[in-house]
């Protein structure tokens, strides 16, 4: 005789659906600000930019724009992280979706240079800094939505599915561009590129749908009717906060070296090395694929160890592994590049799917959403839209790839030694409550005995004392 299994509890369904609605979620904006990457090391610096520029002039200056939608990050986590923690997560959720979607059609119907001159860069650039607006809120509400909505001492496992839309959205994106890279050249530069930006308008459909149906968190729902929210929440993460804040930011760092396999290292390998320009949008998203299997684990990891030691598994092999990436894919060889890609990724990949749920303990509740989003913004802003234009200045620089290897070593060791300090201030126990969370669990609890004096209910702690006199 078999036994049913036991059926969901209300707390755990809206926990997963609140996982899948960001996971969907995030797929959606993160394929849409992917694809512009894609798009700027395949063509933009043909269609946006003059062709009488010198070589490899017009790809970094794509990147530069690349960048825009990077350094325009913060506002959007500023903006919508007050949005967020002063009315809610999910409304935050549906105007940013919105947003992406919109201006990710505009670029795909935008003229070229040839057309309208210098007015297509400005535009593009325009339509890049909305992107970067509406990611940057976007990223810290979605993983809020997730991890507050979570079963106790699973914050960390359920903000994994909102990370798990970064590597689905560029899987996607890859995908898009690899099975149009079988056009002819001229036929992909004068309209080819286009369909996959133009495709973002039924995926926007679809998100709002999906997000409309989501419920705000329990731990917002509190802040909220407790009116707990803070009139001006950067100004208080600022004033407050702000060692969290740079600490959070310098973890981060590791999180943005996709950007040196699938933007910079595309652009080099279909541009200066032998590779096919399908061939190598196939590694990429061999290389995705294994994130997405491998990403999740990292969540699993520190959820069950020490996060310190988790921390130092996860990211000391990428140490060697990173720059090894580089020197297989200059060997040609489409199968050691892709092993090797495949390697590098893993370590990477684990540390993304757990550093959210990492960050989100690291602040108070009435702040979160900005204190989180201002960590990410942060790094983002200085390191993540930097990080192709870095490499391109240095390979057109030196003529080698020794520097921009070395380099992203250094980006891994400098995300270990800030996420490790971090731990130390805010806890590195999974299982127990942060810091952070404590101190809302202990305010709560002084607000209830409140109340209750307030309504001549004995005090938990009141009638503990009746009890025993």
């Amino acid at each position: 005789m078999t036994t049913a299994p036991p059926k969901r509890t209300e707390a755990e369904t809206k926990a997963r659906r609140a996982g899948i609605a960001s996971f969907i979620g995030t797929t959606i904006e993160w394929y849409d600000f992917y694809i512009y990457g894609t798009a700027s090391a395949l063509v933009f610096g043909q269609v946006f930019f003059s062709d009488t520029l010198p070589a490899g002039m017009g790809t970094l200056l794509a990147f530069v724009t690349l960048w825009a939608g990077f350094l325009a990050r913060p506002i959007g986590g500023i903006v919508f992280g007050h949005l967020g923690d002063k009315i809610g997560r999910k409304t935050t959720l549906v105007i940013t979706l919105v947003m992406m979607g919109t201006a990710t059609v505009g670029i795909g119907l935008l003229p070229s240079y040839a057309q309208i001159g210098v007015w297509a860069p400005v535009a593009l650039v325009f339509l890049r800094v909305v992107q970067g607006v509406a990611v940057g809120g976007e990223w810290g509400g979605a993983v809020l939505i997730a991890s507050e909505n979570a079963p106790k001492g699973k914050g960390i496992l359920y903000s994994a599915f909102a990370q798990q839309g970064s590597p689905a959205g560029n899987l996607l994106a890859t995908m898009a561009f690899f099975l149009l890279s079988a056009m002819p050249t001229p036929e992909f530069v004068l309209y080819g590129w286009r369909i996959p930006f133009l495709i973002s308008a039924v995926l926007v459909i679809v998100g709002m749908i999906i997000r409309l149906k989501l419920e705000e968190s329990d731990a917002m729902k509190t802040v909220l009717k407790r009116k707990k929210t803070v009139a001006l929440p950067i100004g208080e993460v600022l004033r407050k906060h702000w060692v969290l804040v740079l600490l959070g930011a310098g973890a981060l760092p590791l999180a943005q070296v996709t950007y040196f396999k699938n933007t910079f290292a595309l652009s080099w390998a279909t541009s200066e090395l032998g590779y096919d320009r399908g061939t190598f949008l196939g590694a990429i998203a061999i290389a995705l694929v294994v994130q997405f299997i491998v990403q999740p684990f990292g969540a699993v990891l520190v959820s069950r160890i020490d996060m310190r030691k988790a921390m130092c598994i996860m990211v000391i092999p990428e140490f060697v592994l990173m720059p090894a990436m580089f020197f297989a894919i200059r060997t040609e060889n489409f199968a050691v590049a892709v092993v090797m890609m495949c390697l590098a990724t893993i370590p990477h990949s684990m540390f993304y799917g757990a550093i959210a749920g990492v960050l989100a303990r690291a602040f108070p509740a009435n702040i979160r959403y900005t204190g989180l989003s201002a960590a990410y913004q942060l790094c983002s802003l200085i390191v993540g839209g930097g990080t192709p234009v870095l490499a391109q200045w240095m390979l057109n620089s030196s003529g080698n790839i020794v520097g921009v290897a070395f380099v992203s070593a250094g980006y891994a060791a400098v995300s270990l030694v800030c996420t490790l300090l971090l731990l130390n201030r805010t806890g590195f126990d999974a299982r127990r409550l942060s810091t952070a969370e404590q101190s809302d669990a202990d305010e709560l609890q002084l607000d209830v005995e409140e109340d209750d004096e307030a309504d001549g209910t004995p005090s938990a702690g009141q009638a503990h004392a009746t009890a025993h006199s």
